[in-house]
């Protein structure tokens, strides 16, 4: 008998004006001084300041480390940790989407666990002792959800690469999913993570150790990203608070089942061309899903269904199948995702490496159908020149 885990952090807010909770959930665990964790233009546009100036006015001390960069590297967290060494601080406020979440992570694991302080040692399952730092956190785009999940992913300059860390221990103890948080993402950020939201539902539902629990979780996450994601993206509040409980659900389920090839391949173009992670997968999904097509019994049905596609009950099975890449095809294009790997950067002379980095990365064993190095390049040029379902 298959025994399932299911782990969750201990505390969520959600709705509107969520960070109103914020001081009396710090006060109550009886925190002393945070690091508040953020990037510098989320303080510039006045969006970590709404969280600082709730910290002010409850008297929290607090330090700000703004050093968060997009694909954050092993250099950024070292860095981090040094800031949190020099605050004093004994828990961490993170605010922003997946890059500061996932610093602050890999800044309290290791905190806690001096002994994986050359970063590299923590990918994969590292064998930590402690739990991390207390985090609290506050997303700002609703996408990566990594508010809920025990996973985070930090670049390797050195080697052109991205590695995965998952540890139970990094979870942060409470998260606060505030709408009015995310009303300042641009429409292509809202895009791309939305579209990653979606690709952690997709593929969570479909991968190899899915089960009733979380599959549960993610086909109403594909309910309500699929119904709400063009109204968030044209600014819609309302769609946006919806999106940010779609994307919770969604990374509730795939954080303890895992992913697939979506993300197997995402990691490496992030890391060769620094391209945004949720572009990448966004880019990737109906490719990869009409790959893994043959492989996934009954469940695009549930998948078409869920996104609205008329007819779906009625069709055949591969009808059906098709019905559910396309819709997903069509969402992307309606919320302008690119469509060919050669816009965000994919280079021909590159395939060959991108494609053994995709088949070593720690998502792939998940996906339905395994695939080799030849299949994924062929899926590289497939999505380079677009002939998936055009």
């Amino acid at each position: 008998m298959t025994v399932n885990r299911m782990i969750l952090n201990e505390t969520s807010y959600f709705g509107k004006g969520a960070i109103k909770k914020f001081a009396n959930e710090a006060k109550k665990r009886g925190f002393k001084k945070a690091l508040v964790v953020t990037d510098k233009d989320l303080l510039k546009f006045e969006v970590a300041t709404k969280v600082t100036a709730i910290l002010d006015e409850a008297g929290l001390s607090y330090d700000i480390f703004d050093g968060i960069v997009p694909n954050p590297s092993i250099e950024d967290v070292k860095a981090g940790v040094k800031a949190c060494q020099t605050a004093g601080a004994d828990y961490i406020v993170v605010i922003g989407g997946g890059s500061p979440i996932d610093t602050a992570k890999a800044i309290g694991i290791i905190t806690t666990n001096p002994e994986f302080s050359d970063v590299i040692s923590l990918e994969g399952v590292a064998d930590t002792k402690n739990p991390a730092l207390p985090i609290l956190a506050v997303p700002t785009t609703s996408g990566t959800a990594a508010e809920v999940t025990i996973n985070y992913v930090i670049t390797d300059k050195a080697n052109q690469r991205k590695f995965v860390c998952v540890d139970p221990r990094d979870i942060p103890v409470a998260a606060f999913v505030d709408s009015d948080m995310m009303m300042g993402m641009p429409k292509g950020l809202c895009a791309s993570t939305g579209m990653d939201a979606l690709t952690h539902a997709i593929e969570g539902y479909i991968t190899k150790d899915a089960w009733e629990m979380t599959d549960m979780l993610h086909i109403k996450a594909i309910e309500i990203i699929s119904h709400t994601l063009r109204d968030s993206v044209a600014g819609n509040q309302a769609a946006r608070e919806k999106m940010a409980l779609g994307q919770y659900i969604a990374d509730m389920g795939f954080s303890n089942v895992g992913l697939g090839l979506v993300h197997g391949m995402a990691h490496p173009l992030s890391a060769w061309y620094n391209t945004p992670h949720g572009v990448a997968c966004a880019t990737l999904l109906p490719l990869i899903m009409d790959f893994n097509k043959e492989y996934t019994g009954e469940k695009y049905r549930d998948i078409a269904v869920a996104m609205g596609v008329e007819g779906a009950y009625d069709m055949s099975l591969s009808e059906v199948r098709d019905a559910a890449v396309q819709a997903v095809k069509q969402l992307g294009i309606d919320v302008g995702i690119p469509q060919k790997l050669t816009e965000i950067g994919m280079k021909e002379a590159d395939v060959s490496k991108v494609s053994e980095d995709a088949l070593r990365d720690v998502c792939t064993p998940g996906n339905p159908r395994d695939a080799t190095v030849d299949e994924i390049s062929a899926l590289i040029d497939t999505v380079s020149n677009e002939r998936i379902l055009s």
